[in-house]
């Protein structure tokens, strides 16, 4: 079974930087995709970037040039460099990755707190 495991969240202030880190149990270079999506209070959770193992990224207009999605093959890592954080960033953040149709796996979220 593919574990995730989410660090790198905490409380930041508005302009500042985090960057989050998803460990995976196993090779990442399987995953077809691997996304970042974040949930904040109230509201549905909502991708943020996509990478796929063909080097595609994506990005939710909300994050375009602040945020940037990456991977480290041999590391079986995938990182969000957050750049420029507002509030409106502040949620629980997830790793998620798939390798087959309608088959995925979730970290448990870290939290990124962003302070006006």
């Amino acid at each position: 079974q593919v574990q995730l495991v989410e660090s790198g969240g905490g409380l930041v202030q508005a302009g500042g930087s985090l960057r989050l880190s998803c460990v995976a149990s196993e090779s990442i270079s399987r995953f077809n995709a691997m996304n970042w999506y974040r949930q904040a209070p109230g509201k549905e959770r909502e991708l943020v970037a996509s990478s796929t193992n063909d080097g595609r990224e994506a990005y939710v207009n909300a994050v375009k040039g602040r945020f940037t999605i990456s991977r480290d093959n041999a590391k079986n890592t995938l990182y969000l460099q957050m750049n420029n954080l507002t509030p409106e960033d502040t949620a629980v953040y997830y790793c998620k990755a798939s390798w087959a149709p309608e088959t995925a796996a979730w970290g448990q979220g870290t939290q990124v707190t962003v302070s006006s």
